[in-house]
């Protein structure tokens, strides 16, 4: 039996969560898998991995490190190590990049950063690596943060300060395509400073600059600046991220911190974007006539820790956010930007106005407890509670509503059991509560003007939208098991649920216009000729937020996995099943967004192998798939749409090789599969690619340069999370050249 168990996991693969070792300094990323390595993101609690039913992914520093040799973009991080995440988009936005096909939840120290009454998945690419000690990825539907990881969670754990006297540390880099480097100059410089007094106050802080110009494709061709119409682009920007903290250890047993955070980037592009053509592309001698996309994102916490608190172990965070976010702005166009806000003449119907800016005030308090049982041999209760308040309004630039201004109030409690069975079992089981108080204003929504192709086109007046005080609750279960087959190797498995309500903003915003049926019964058809000059639709109607019928979502998870190492080996294989009887899918076609029922399964695996200690190979893998209830019927009929899941296989493949002197060579390809599934409304197909990346590192002068290309051979590909978004072709990234230096004093 032994034998077969440990075929089995030799049969599977690597990174599930990494510590440094001497023994294999060149996996991918000087790590080697730890069932004891510690996680806190899988239990609000530390916890081993080997005690978490759920696949847990710990991406330390020097795997960041590596990585930052290739790419500043988090979200190429994740879909290139973590399975399961989409292919970046290569933009500032993540539209389309979705885990196991549904919503990730990201966190920064545990502050959840995503803006849930209005989900516009800016967010992941913005993030500074250079700040980011280690990142720890939770796969699967849960409730341990509260709404919003349907699909899993990735908490970005930054740098912890330094005792001592002040050490500071640089990276300095500069990309350029090699179609035309001296437009596509791309430079970044990054500090740290860190230090402080043992026992009592300690100090971090990282800035970091960051500038894009043009991008391009494989074949040289100028990238747009809004591709997927409305998200913005890959270039063109500059960008500021800022992370300060300072901390006292009032005892050996208490800590207190507070930490404060901003991003800000503001992107000009020069031209505006042409959807006319078969792929999205600069429209060259057009220039673009919006103002700036920006983001102007803050984030300050408190935290507060007691080790030695009378119930066990006490973690107490208070955060706020206040984020803004400003849009491309983008004109009609009846193929591929369809829809627009009105302007009242039907000879330009593209409002000036025609850009919108997304506001977001969240603030919080989690407080949470890990008790030990005694009377249970060594179980532990972890438990708590969450306050959250929601404020979410978008406007466009002239300051009108585009949705009915939000808020939001939620109150939470929980509970989680971990009992050990033996030597060998470890048995996880608990319950959240989650009510949501959500006051939804009244507000009119403004006219707007549209169009499809071969159907004609209409207008849509200015629609009163009345709202109301709403709640929304649920318990979530989760119970789950591991055992430890040998020292080094367990197998996992469990359930989990995840809690979530819709984006309330995208409904409604899109009151009386979600889909032909409200199209055509709440506006006024044009025909397919389109006449000239000033018109208004004079169909007067209000609809309520009772009519779109919002629900909560819950999604089930159900997941088995084993991971572990043998000998020089180490690997991870899982398989996963999540249902939801609510879940929410936005057809491009249609302009419609709603809820029915779905399904969706795959399976990941990791692998490693270190052949010398010098010379390592390995590979991550993913596999999903999904369907769901296209007509509202109840039973499931399609495939989900591409804007779910864009490729259904993807992978890393990738050899990691240290000289003796130091020098490290690192070698990955990235391949996706394409799709051409029926969605219930439309086939359009995905196309397959892949992409050839090096980096080579070497000492220099107490720090290491490097020098790396991504896309090595410049291949021309579409990419498939970015034209996933409208199921419109946007092209990748071209050949980049990366060369820089990093140092620690």
């Amino acid at each position: 039996m032994t034998s077969v168990l440990s075929l089995a996991v030799a049969l599977a693969s690597p990174v599930l969560a990494q510590t440094a070792t001497p023994a294999r300094p060149v996996t991918s990323g000087g790590e080697t898998i730890d069932l004891d390595t510690v996680t806190v993101t899988a239990t609000r609690a530390d916890r081993p991995i080997s005690d978490v039913p759920q696949t847990v992914r710990v991406i330390e520093r020097s795997e960041i490190e590596q990585q930052l040799q290739l790419t500043n973009n988090p979200a190429a991080v994740l879909a290139k190590l973590v399975p399961g995440y989409s292919v970046s988009t290569q933009t500032i936005s993540g539209a389309s990049e979705t885990f196991r096909g549904r919503d990730l939840l990201v966190m920064i120290d545990g502050v959840p950063m995503n803006t849930p009454l209005r989900n516009v998945s800016r967010l992941l690419a913005l993030i500074d690596l250079n700040s980011v000690e280690r990142i720890e990825v939770v796969a699967g539907a849960s409730s341990t943060y509260g709404a919003g990881a349907t699909g899993g969670t990735v908490n970005f754990i930054t740098k912890r300060p330094t005792e001592g006297a002040p050490k500071a540390s640089v990276n300095a880099a500069v990309r350029t395509f090699t179609a035309n480097p001296g437009a596509s100059l791309a430079p970044e410089v990054s500090g740290t400073v860190s230090g402080g007094v043992k026992g009592g106050v300690d100090y971090l802080v990282t800035a970091t600059g960051s500038f894009a110009n043009n991008t391009y494709d494989g074949d040289g061709r100028l990238l747009p600046s809004d591709g997927m119409l409305g998200q913005g682009g890959g270039g063109e920007y500059g960008r500021g991220n800022f992370l300060g903290k300072i901390g006292y250890n009032i005892d050996p047993t208490k800590r207190i911190e507070a930490q404060a955070s901003w991003i800000y980037m503001q992107q000009d592009p020069k031209w505006a974007t042409s959807y006319a053509g078969a792929y999205a592309a600069p429209a060259i001698g057009t220039p673009y006539t919006g103002q700036s996309v920006l983001e102007d994102s803050k984030s300050v916490s408190l935290r507060y820790t007691d080790s030695a608190f009378a119930l066990g172990s006490l973690s107490m965070l208070g955060y706020y956010n206040d984020i803004k976010k400003r849009f491309n702005y983008s004109n009609f166009d009846i193929r591929n930007n369809y829809l627009v806000y009105y302007s009242g003449n039907l000879s330009s119907p593209t409002s000036p106005y025609n850009q919108t800016i997304l506001n977001s005030e969240r603030g919080g308090v989690n407080i949470t407890v890990d008790t030990p049982l005694p009377i249970l041999n060594g179980a532990t209760l972890t438990w708590g509670a969450d306050v959250v308040h929601d404020d979410t309004w978008q406007t466009l630039t002239n300051g009108q509503d585009v949705f009915t201004p939000l808020s939001q109030m939620t109150y939470a409690g929980f509970a989680q059991l971990q009992v050990p069975i033996g030597e060998r079992l470890v048995v996880r089981g608990g319950v959240r509560y989650e009510y949501l108080d959500v006051t939804v204003n009244d507000f009119t929504r403004p006219a707007a003007f549209l169009g499809f192709s071969g159907l004609g086109y209409a207008v849509l007046p200015a629609m009163a939208v009345t709202g109301g005080t709403y709640d929304y609750s649920a318990p979530t279960f989760n119970l789950g098991a591991t055992y430890k087959l040998t020292e080094t190797v367990d197998l996992y498995g469990g359930f989990s649920q995840g809690f979530a309500l819709p984006d309330i903003g995208a409904f409604t915003r899109r009151a009386g216009a979600s889909g032909t049926t409200q199209i055509l019964q709440y506006g006024c058809f044009l025909g397919t000729r389109l006449p000239a000059g000033p018109y208004s639709c004079n169909k007067r109607n209000t609809i309520s937020y009772d009519d779109l019928g919002v629900e909560a979502q819950i999604v089930n998870n159900y997941e088995i996995g084993v991971r572990g190492s043998i000998g020089a080996f180490k690997g991870s294989l899982a398989g996963f099943y999540s249902t939801s009887n609510e879940g929410v899918n936005f057809i491009a076609s249609t302009n419609a967004i709603g809820q029915s029922k779905e399904i969706i399964y795959g399976a990941e695996f990791t692998g490693e192998y270190a052949f010398t200690p010098n010379f390592a190979l390995g590979t991550n893998l993913a596999l999903r798939e999904g369907r769901w209830d296209s007509n509202g019927d109840g039973t499931i009929d399609a495939w989900l749409p591409n804007n779910r899941i864009s490729t259904p296989f993807r992978g890393t493949v990738y050899g990691n090789y240290r000289f003796d002197q130091g020098t490290t060579v690192r070698a990955e390809v990235e391949f996706w599969s394409g799709r051409g599934k029926f969605d219930g409304t439309q086939l359009f197909e995905i196309q397959s690619g892949a992409t050839l990346n090096l980096a080579v590192a070497h000492p220099l002068a107490g720090g290491t340069v490097y020098v790396s290309a991504d896309n090595l051979l410049d291949s021309a590909y579409v990419n498939p999370s970015a034209t996933a978004t409208r199921n419109y072709d946007v092209y990748g990234w071209g050949r980049t050249l990366t060369v820089g230096f990093s140092k620690t004093f």
